[in-house]
């Protein structure tokens, strides 16, 4: 056991000297391509609020992206809201590419913790652990957000957090939803079951975690900018945001359709919530949100008015949780399931490929992604063995 620990140890030094000297070797071209990725706006918004200036001006951001040779006339400005702030505040301490670097650091340790807390939620041992990783780490999201430098597997990893620390730590769990409530958009569903359960379950230790890290997050902004709010409240107005295209499944519906009707793009929200409502009542007795609470953030995203491919690495949970249900059940597997699996794989690689050819996310090319991860965790729900994984996750912890 020793000389196994020494060799993983060994392993992972060598693989972090690699990434050291990628990044000395090819600091170059890293720092000519940072302009290409969401997290310049992150560097920006950081920069500003450390000087107590405006993080959401566009011309002030523009100005600092110029700097690091952002070429485009409309800037890229951070739009999540001002407790979500403290995500990027230490980014401003640090010049454009060393904050790269520290972001990304961040995002992948996150995406590590993230896959181990869900293979000791939702791995077994009939299980085998390479299909769990491959499914995982292959899955479009994850790559597209690393690439992009966006903040997407900081919302997966406090979902997670929130999975796991749920039934002990209720607490903690709530205060970890922070984090994915950078965009409350995006789980407009999973909210509202949060709510139903909260009050019939009578459960106020997640709601009171949850409301001392926002009033915290949001102490620190406004620190930095008294006027975070309405600074915020101007970058929103002045964004125009009902004139874009939004390359969701919504949006995408709307331009076709009803390019002119901006409202239309909240009609499958509010179908979303009908059917949520639904749903918790016929589940409530039962609920578990290792296992309802992966269905709802699939309606969740299905149906949010905007959503972009690296948003959707939220659903990781759901998807190793499907690929789970159907190795557990590879004795009643037949030609239907086989059909199904590489069909999945076949459209998660075709993701893969448009990422690989560099294709914008905003071309819409991507927009039917979501359709695809909502119809394999429902395919794969079939396979589910009512309360094994859940029963057999919390036993393991105690």
């Amino acid at each position: 056991m020793d000389r196994k620990r020494s060799i993983e140890i060994l392993i992972r030094l060598g693989v972090a000297g690699l990434v050291i000297y990628a990044l000395v070797a090819r600091s170059g071209d890293l720092r000519a391509n940072l302009s290409k990725r969401d997290s310049i706006a992150y560097w920006a918004a950081g920069q500003l609020l450390l000087q107590h200036l405006n993080p959401y001006d566009a011309s002030s951001v523009l100005e600092l992206e110029r700097g690091q040779g952002y070429k485009e006339s409309k800037p890229l400005v951070l739009r999540t809201p001002p407790w979500s702030l403290f995500m990027v505040l230490p980014l401003g301490v640090l010049d454009a590419f060393w904050a790269w670097v520290l972001w990304m650091s961040v995002c992948f340790v996150a995406l590590v913790v993230a896959m181990r807390l869900c293979w000791r939620i939702y791995g077994n041992s009939p299980s085998p652990q390479t299909v769990f990783w491959l499914v995982g780490y292959s899955f479009a999201p994850v790559p597209a957000c690393l690439v992009a430098g966006q903040m997407g597997i900081l919302l997966l990893l406090g979902l997670v957090l929130f999975l796991w620390l749920e039934a002990d730590r209720p607490f903690l769990s709530g205060a970890a939803l922070l984090l994915p409530f950078a965009k409350p958009h995006l789980l407009s569903v999973f909210w509202l079951a949060l709510i139903f359960w909260i009050v019939t379950q009578k459960r106020p230790a997640i709601a009171g975690g949850l409301i001392a890290a926002f009033l915290a997050t949001t102490a620190v902004s406004l620190a930095f900018d008294p006027a975070i709010f309405q600074d915020y409240r101007e970058m929103l107005y002045q964004a125009s945001i009902g004139h874009e295209f939004i390359p969701a499944l919504s949006g995408v519906v709307r331009l076709i359709f009803f390019r002119r009707m901006f409202w239309v793009q909240f009609i499958p929200t509010a179908l979303g919530l009908v059917w949520c409502v639904w749903f918790y009542l016929v589940n409530r007795s039962n609920w578990d949100w290792r296992d309802h609470g992966l269905a709802v953030m699939v309606v969740s995203v299905l149906t949010t008015p905007y959503d972009w491919l690296t948003d959707e690495v939220v659903l990781l949970p759901a998807v190793l949780q499907a690929a789970m249900w159907i190795c557990s059940a590879k004795q009643r597997i037949g030609l239907p399931t086989r059909l199904v699996i590489m069909i999945f794989a076949c459209l998660n690689g075709l993701l893969l490929l448009i990422l690989a050819a560099k294709v914008p996310f905003a071309t819409g090319i991507y927009f039917w992604s979501s359709l695809v991860w909502f119809l394999w965790y429902v395919y794969a729900r079939r396979f589910r063995a009512t309360g094994k994984v859940s029963s057999e996750a919390r036993s393991a912890v105690s």
